[in-house]
This record gives C-alpha cells, sequence and structure tokens, in this order.
C-alpha cells in the first residue's frame, strides 16, 4: 500500500498529524466495539423471538377481537364476583347482629317440688342470650296441677328475687354451674 497516498488521504479528512500506530489501534478498539454491539443485537433478537413465541402460543387460534371479549367477560365476572362478595358480607352482618339476640344458652333443672312420688316432674329452664339477657320458666308440677311461672333476666341478673332451682338453672345457663 501506498504511504504517501495514504497520508495524503488521512491529510484531507483531517487525521494525518496522528500516528498510524494510534489510529490501528482506535480501529481495533471500534472493531471490538462494533463485535460487542453484534453480539447483544443477536441476543436482543433471541429474546424478542423467544417472546413472540410465547405470545403467539397465548393468541394461538384467537384474533384481537375474541380476546377483547375474553377480557371484557373477565372484568364482567370479576365486578360479579365483587357485588356477591359485598351481598354475602352485609348478610354476614346482619345474621351476625341477629345471633347476638337470639336465645345461645340454656340451663335446664328438673325437681320434685313437693316430694311427691312421679318422680321430678317440675322443672327450672333459663334461655339467654349472648349478653345474659332472656328469661327463666319455673313449671311448678303438683297432683292438683301445674303452674308455670317467668322471670326476665336482663345483664345476667333479675329484679325478682329466684327458688334455689331457678338460680342453679340461670348458673347452668352463664356456664358458672358447679
Amino acid at each position: 500500500m501506498n504511504t504517501i497516498g495514504c497520508s495524503a488521504f488521512l491529510n484531507q479528512i483531517g487525521l494525518g498529524s496522528i500516528d498510524s500506530e494510534y489510529l490501528a489501534l482506535g480501529i481495533l478498539v471500534l472493531a471490538v466495539l462494533i463485535l460487542i454491539l453484534l453480539i447483544l443485537l443477536i441476543v436482543q433478537i433471541f429474546k424478542v423471538n423467544k417472546l413472540k413465541k410465547r405470545i403467539d402460543q397465548f393468541l394461538l387460534g384467537k384474533d384481537g377481537a375474541s380476546l377483547e371479549q375474553d377480557i371484557l367477560k373477565l372484568f364482567e365476572d370479576n365486578k360479579f364476583l365483587r357485588k356477591s362478595e359485598e351481598k354475602d358480607r352485609n348478610d354476614i352482618d346482619t345474621i351476625f347482629r341477629r345471633m347476638q339476640t337470639m336465645y345461645q344458652k340454656m340451663g335446664l333443672v328438673r325437681y320434685d317440688a313437693f316430694n311427691q312420688m312421679g318422680g321430678q316432674l317440675s322443672y327450672s329452664l333459663a334461655l339467654l342470650d349472648e349478653n345474659d339477657n332472656g328469661f327463666i320458666i319455673n313449671s311448678v308440677h303438683s297432683t292438683e296441677g301445674c303452674y308455670s311461672y317467668s322471670k326476665e333476666i336482663r345483664n345476667g341478673d333479675n329484679s325478682i328475687s329466684l327458688s334455689a332451682e331457678e338460680t342453679e338453672a340461670l348458673a347452668i345457663a352463664k356456664g358458672k354451674a358447679n
């Protein structure tokens, strides 16, 4: 190669004053950078192809319109589930509020009121809700008949004195029986 022609060319492009060894080194560095960029480009092409295969598999047998319909159907199903969950939550709250006032605790004591022959036909029945509100029914059976009495219970207490059997039935209902 003609060094004079090469120098004239380098002078013409403004690189005549640069040492040719430095110029060769610069070209080598640029070649290595181009090679690295080419390798990165090939890696990215493989990644794009892999992603394209996954998208093609996802869309297999579907066009854009049918996929849009499927997505809209999923949104509708999601709305339905949210409304259903809200209704269920409200129903559970209603049931919970009602359960607090329902009779949940019971205490029953059977006894022989007049020590007669014939067994324990008299009884005291205590029915209480979650807050220990309710009533006691006392049914006294004798040879002359059967008499029933009820006493109101508020917060586990009453304003009328209780018999021993009624007190025991109340303790059983409150879970404090011996």
